[in-house]
């Protein structure tokens, strides 16, 4: 867990570092730096992507996942417990209503909402093969390079997240503890089902959601993105049934 706790302070002084920096610049150079945050977002998003395997399990995997996670509401409920946080820890009065549909997108992505950062923030650190290998390489072989290696690049990204959205973004450090912590417990069970053909459909699946980031924060097109989250775990159960599917194939 050590190198959990690592990450989650990365996350957490590279918000306070953007949050220093965003007293001191204009409204407009903090849309410059979350339109950066978002090209980012979207090339690594982009990069992630082509790492699939399957093409026809990533595809069903968005699709299937996003109905699944529209109709269990997973972006409503996570913006609700940003705003339960925000209440908490962080009592500002916010005039966006990110939970009205009809909100203007523009609105939603140039204003320090909380939740929202909190949610975009989450995402963006807890998808990715860094965290699932590096929880794994933590937990079983007591290797920390990799998390101790993406704590210095979330730490880096949290500082432009931070200008730019706001102190939500310190909060993801939650979601980190929760993720990555549990998965660095439970990667001893689950290790002898993980492949290469595996973590290849996660990262991809993943790499979807950070491009649907990228595109929310340039404000191209308001996705709710932790909908799709159920594409990540549909990803490693389709690899798990794959030679059911493959031996299914040869009969016919």
């Amino acid at each position: 867990m050590l190198a959990v706790y690592v990450n989650c302070i990365a996350i957490i002084i590279g918000s306070c570092i953007g949050l220093l920096f965003s007293k001191k610049i204009s409204s407009k150079m903090t849309d410059v730096i979350q339109m950066a945050c978002g090209l980012i977002s979207f090339i690594m998003g982009i990069q992630m992507a082509f790492e699939y395997r399957n093409v026809v399990y990533l595809a069903l995997s968005l699709i299937i996942g996003g109905i699944l996670g529209t109709l269990l509401d997973i972006d409503g409920k996570v913006l609700l417990f940003g705003r339960f946080l925000e209440k908490i820890f962080y009592k500002k009065n916010n005039n966006v209503n990110i939970f009205n549909e009809d909100s203007n997108n523009d609105n939603i992505s140039s204003k320090k909402n909380f939740a929202y950062a909190f949610l975009n923030a989450s995402v963006l650190f807890c998808v990715g093969a860094m965290a699932i290998i590096g929880s794994f390489k933590a937990g079983i072989e007591k290797d920390y390079s990799i998390i101790f290696l993406k704590s210095i690049l979330d730490g880096f990204i949290a500082i432009g997240f931070a200008a730019a959205m706001g102190v939500g973004t310190a909060f993801s450090a939650i979601a980190i503890l929760i993720y990555q912590g549990g998965l660095t417990l439970l990667s001893v069970l689950i290790h002898d089902f993980v492949s290469e053909q595996m973590i290849a459909e996660l990262t991809a699946s993943g790499g979807a959601l950070i491009v649907m980031i990228g595109l929310n924060l340039m404000n191209i097109k308001s996705v709710k993105t932790a909908n799709y989250l159920p594409a990540v775990l549909l990803s490693a159960i389709f690899v798990l049934l794959d030679p059911i599917f493959k031996s299914i194939l040869m009969l016919n």
